[in-house]
C-alpha cells in the first residue's frame, strides 16, 4: 500500500500561483504513476496530471496544459503540482493518487486526503 499526503492548498487570487506537494511513502514500484485529480463542488472528480514514479513521461489534461506542471523530487519522495495563471474555475479539492496510470480514477488504488484550492476572481 502507498501512503500519500497532500499539502500546499490555500486561497489565492486569479492569476496567482500555488505549488501543491504530495509526499509519498510505502510500497511503490518503478512502473507506478503518481497523479493529481481535482473535484469541484457538484462536479465529478477529474484528471489533472500524472508522472511516472521514476520521474519521466509527465502528461496533463488539456484544461491545464501550459499552466500546470507536474514534477518529482527523487530525494524527497515528493511529487509537485506547480499551478500558474490560476483561474476561478481551478477551485477544487486536489487529490494525489498512486497506481498504474491513465486518466481514470479506477486506475489508481491509493489516494491522499485532498487539499483545498480556492481561487478568487
Amino acid at each position: 500500500q502507498v501512503q500519500l499526503v497532500e499539502s500546499g492548498g490555500g486561497l489565492v487570487q486569479a492569476g496567482d500561483s500555488l505549488r501543491l506537494s504530495c509526499a509519498v511513502s510505502g510500497r511503490t514500484f518503478s512502473n507506478y504513476r503518481i497523479a493529481w485529480f481535482r473535484q469541484a463542488p457538484g462536479k465529478e472528480r477529474e484528471f489533472v496530471a500524472a508522472i511516472r514514479w521514476s520521474g519521466g513521461n509527465p502528461y496533463s489534461a488539456d484544461s491545464v496544459k501550459g499552466r500546470f506542471t507536474i514534477s518529482r523530487d527523487n530525494a524527497k519522495n515528493t511529487v509537485y503540482l506547480q499551478m500558474d495563471s490560476l483561474k476561478p474555475e481551478d477551485t477544487a479539492v486536489y487529490y494525489c493518487a498512486a497506481g498504474l496510470g491513465g486518466t481514470t480514477q479506477s486506475a489508481y488504488a491509493d489516494w491522499g486526503q485532498g487539499t483545498q484550492v480556492t481561487i478568487s476572481s
